[in-house]
């Protein structure tokens, strides 16, 4: 779906995005992960034909990006972090007015404004919205011609925990639809359950590439920490999860049920991104 080689990009004569490669297979969640600042949404604007003037390869939907036609729009829906939607029209209204700038047939506009609980207020003018209900409404908009690819940047921003699960789920329901999807986040709860691959970018390249599950195990030592009283005292030690067996003092308290807790220390990505980037993800 996504070819990308030796990929460079300056907004002014200092480097921005640095020879970057990557490939994005159909049916995948993609994600790009890093800090603000990071290069993440320009590389989203250079994949969706937004900017051209870069150096390198870009083939998106087989199609060099410098030479795109007006029905590569048709294939891809766009979901940027700030609202696009027209204020003084109302949910229903924005969906329809979008809807009818595509030749394909459009999405189920009623099944979808239920599916972001916003049917009840579908005919509210948009400027009444809450940050949270624009949110849902524009991830929507990018689903009304049923694209093929679609590009999503930080789409739980501003959202509640209950509507940010809902939008989730939107998300699997389109990739098990076949959907490829461009995901851009700093957020390593959304990378970690939705994606496939993340890409980790800071200073405008990749510095690592894999599953966040291979991420998480290939680069952190993974400890277990157990607890037990002695001489009345609370004592506790932490040993490598690869080193229980032969952990002398943890076998002896297991054979005497003498724990008092046991529990493995796990790293998440933003413990991987520090370690391998030497940046935190805000």
């Amino acid at each position: 779906m996504i070819s990308v080689s030796g990929l460079s990009f300056s907004y002014t004569k200092k480097p921005f995005i640095t020879n970057m490669s990557f490939n994005v297979s159909k049916g995948e969640i993609f994600g790009f992960l890093g800090p603000s600042g990071a290069g993440k949404s320009t590389v989203q604007k250079i994949l969706t034909g937004m900017l051209t003037s870069f150096t390198g390869n870009v083939s998106v939907l087989n199609t060099d990006i410098k030479h795109i036609e007006k029905s590569f729009y048709e294939k891809i829906g766009v979901d940027f972090e700030f609202s696009s939607l027209f204020e003084k029209m109302t949910a229903r209204e924005n969906l329809r007015f979008f809807s009818s700038l595509y030749s394909s047939p459009s999405a189920d506009i009623e099944g979808l404004l239920k599916k972001v609980d916003l049917h009840k207020d579908a005919d509210k003018k948009v400027s009444a919205f809450s940050k949270g209900m624009k949110s849902r409404l524009n991830f929507i908009k990018a689903l009304v011609h049923d694209p093929d690819l679609i590009f999503l940047d930080e789409p739980t921003s501003g959202l509640d925990p209950s509507n940010a699960a809902v939008m989730k789920q939107l998300i699997i329901e389109q990739k098990n639809l076949g959907k490829t999807i461009i995901l851009t986040t700093h957020n390593m709860y959304d990378a970690s359950e939705l994606c496939g691959r993340v890409a980790f970018i800071v200073d405008g390249s990749i510095k690592a590439l894999d599953s966040p599950w291979n991420l998480m195990h290939k680069n952190t030592n993974f400890n277990v920490v157990y607890s037990w009283l002695e001489n009345g005292e609370k004592k506790e030690r932490t040993v490598p999860v690869t080193q229980t067996s032969s952990d002398e003092k943890l076998q002896s308290l297991i054979k005497q049920n003498a724990l008092i807790s046991i529990h493995s220390c796990e790293p998440n990505l933003n413990d991987v991104f520090a370690e391998i980037t030497g940046r935190v993800l805000v």
